[in-house]
């Protein structure tokens, strides 16, 4: 896949990092071997990583630090629960999360990261954030980052959104002021859709 990419505008992406750097753990990949087989982007976080396999905000921290002393951009995935959006607590778990993911992270480090807002609610269900949702949220992280670093940080830090992001949303989603791509799940697995995705007006 490496080879089949290079010299073209695509980067290759690993979904999960471990944050050491060596060791005895079996299943797990390091950010040194990801490097190796051509990865520049590692997604951190991912609310199935947060669900299935324990992550925590605070494991996130970890696996940021590793991938950013690798050399690599993380893709810091943020996100809140149905319930949680229901109970008004959106912007408080989206600001807790971006908080302790970039925790002793330097503003010159901070300013390469990626950042997707993934509503769990939405990701596989079908539903999806309205574009003024994703704005909402997209809007208050920016927000954040330029207190906790600078306006320029702010202004160059990448947000994705991602959750059930399709061919007949991706527009409306991509006009909204602070949303610079899409983490896009199951429609990337239909050739026609992805294309449509990418191609967006």
């Amino acid at each position: 896949m490496a080879q089949a990419v290079n010299g073209t505008s695509i980067k290759l992406a690993a979904q999960h990092c471990h944050w050491e750097p060596q060791g005895a753990y079996t299943g797990e990949i390091s950010v040194a071997m990801l490097r190796e087989t051509g990865c520049t982007y590692v997604i951190v976080g991912h609310s199935e990583r947060r669900q299935h396999f324990g992550d925590t905000n605070e494991t996130v921290n970890r696996r940021v630090h590793a991938v950013l002393a690798g050399g690599l951009v993380p893709i810091v995935c943020v996100g809140e629960t149905l319930e949680e959006r229901e109970a008004e607590a959106t912007g408080a778990v989206v600001a807790r999360q971006v908080d302790t993911a970039f925790a002793d992270v330097r503003p010159e480090q901070l300013a390469t990261c990626v950042i997707a807002y993934e509503p769990v609610w939405a990701i596989g269900t079908g539903r999806t954030a309205t574009p003024g949702q994703a704005q909402e949220v997209h809007d208050a992280i920016r927000r954040q980052i330029g207190s906790r670093a600078s306006a320029a940080t702010a202004e160059r830090i990448r947000l994705l959104y991602g959750g059930s992001v399709k061919p007949d949303n991706i527009d409306a989603l991509m006009a909204e002021p602070d949303i610079d791509g899409a983490l896009v799940g199951g429609a990337s697995l239909d050739a026609t859709a992805f294309t449509r995705i990418v191609q967006y007006q």
